[in-house]
């Protein structure tokens, strides 16, 4: 059973599985032996011909430094460098150009607005509200942040279904409120926070607002100016794009007053002994020789993002949310965590008296991909009382017969360990 006859009779668009599937080369692979049944999206997603194509046609014939060339090939790498900018603009919505920021990931984007925009802005006493359902990328540089300036970190609690409270966050606001930084979609339970909430109260209370958007963009389309929010960081690896390139959404007017992350070429108008005088945004925070043919990858991603009815590809990933939670709840000694309505398409569960470990390693055999632990988010964890889980992680390219195949992998554990 597809996606595509899924979405036939939800009447939603029409979505082919099969044809995004034969884009991605790997899906055709093996694992010990058997289909490759790839579910760990979550953590990296696969890549597309498209991809692969537009970075090896860099390092095949376009590949020069950018920016300072006079030659014709660094002009070349420099437009395509550039171009690459302009479509994740566009792609999220932002205003201008300038305010894309490239970085190594949605990690180095949040640290950059804690060692930058933190730094400069906060003093101690101030306070920064996350949420229980973060990253430990949208935990610890603020708690570095709290070391150097003295600042307040406050916690937004979940309920029992791992839904995000918005009273006790209502709560939680004052008058020393600077930043409100929380995650669009938590990575190991999928619970989307009521976004828009959030950032009308925030501003509400004076404080500016960053989303972790590393979980959401992938799934839905993105508009940060209707939003509203101040920062909007994601990874170009969980957007089926490379790894090592990464994006900095920011508002021009606090681009322009944050001090720059790093020191080096390309990041400067002057430098003598004496004075460096620092270029606009977004060059003042891309020093160095940047990653040229993964940025070029990313606008490719984007590009074949573009091609797909973005509303047929969520109703295809809800509806394998939907059959994985049906199908994972019939397993007896199954338990879900992350249960509110709200939800990227993520399941995250432990099988009664068996390791998650053991789990992964038995699915592995099977030839299906799952990923096992605290998901870099030991407070959820924590918070439910579980070193870890299993989480499966959908793409666009999973069918329903991949969550079938998970099933049939976990009663099999289930047999082996009684």
């Amino acid at each position: 059973m597809t996606g595509a006859s899924t979405a036939a009779r939800r009447n939603v668009p029409a979505f082919d599985v099969e044809a995004v599937r034969r884009e991605f080369p790997i899906l055709s692979t093996t694992a010990h032996g058997k289909k490759l049944v790839f579910l760990d999206s979550g953590a990296s997603a696969q890549k597309s011909r498209a991809v692969i194509e537009a970075i090896s046609s860099v390092y095949e014939s376009r590949y020069a430094n950018i920016h300072r060339g006079v030659y014709q090939l660094s002009q070349f790498a420099t437009e395509a460098y550039e171009a690459a900018r302009v479509k994740v603009q566009r792609f999220i919505g932002a205003g201008s150009p300038s305010e894309i920021v490239f970085t190594k990931g949605a990690t180095e984007a949040i640290n950059l607005v804690a060692a930058t925009y933190g730094v400069k802005f906060l003093k101690a006493g101030d306070e920064i509200i996350v949420s229980a359902l973060e990253h430990h990328a949208n935990i610890v540089p603020w708690q570095l942040l709290r070391e150097r300036n003295g600042i307040v970190l406050k916690v937004v609690p979940v309920d029992d279904t791992g839904a995000f409270q918005l009273d006790a966050y209502e709560r939680l606001l004052s008058p020393r409120t600077r930043i409100v930084a929380v995650t669009q979609a938590s990575n190991a339970l999928g619970i989307k926070p009521p976004i828009a909430a959030v950032t009308r109260l925030a501003h509400a209370a004076g404080a500016i607002v960053l989303i972790d958007g590393a979980q959401g963009v992938v799934h839905e389309p993105v508009d940060v100016r209707a939003m509203d929010c101040d920062f909007y960081v994601f990874s170009g690896h969980k957007l089926y794009g490379p790894g090592g390139i990464g994006v900095l959404y920011g508002k021009t007017k606090l681009l322009e007053a944050m001090p720059p992350y790093q020191g080096g070429g390309d990041m400067i108008l002057s430098v003598s002994f004496e004075a460096t005088e620092f270029a606009p945004p977004p060059a003042r925070f891309e020093a160095g020789t940047p990653p040229i043919a993964d940025a070029i990858g990313l606008g490719a991603a984007i590009d074949f993002l573009n091609g797909l009815d973005r509303a047929a590809v969520l109703a295809h990933e809800e509806a394998l949310l939907a059959h994985a939670t049906a199908a994972l709840s019939a397993i007896k000694g199954v338990r879900l965590y992350g249960t509110a309505p709200d939800k990227a398409a993520i399941v995250s569960f432990t099988l009664a008296g068996v390791h998650p470990h053991d789990i992964g390693t038995i699915l592995d055999h099977e030839g299906i991909a799952v990923r096992v632990g605290h998901h870099c988010a030991q407070p959820i964890m924590d918070r439910f009382g579980i070193p870890g889980t299993v989480r499966a992680s959908f793409g666009l390219y999973n069918t329903l017969d991949e969550v079938d195949a998970l099933a049939r992998g976990l009663a099999k554990v289930r047999e082996i360990f009684g």
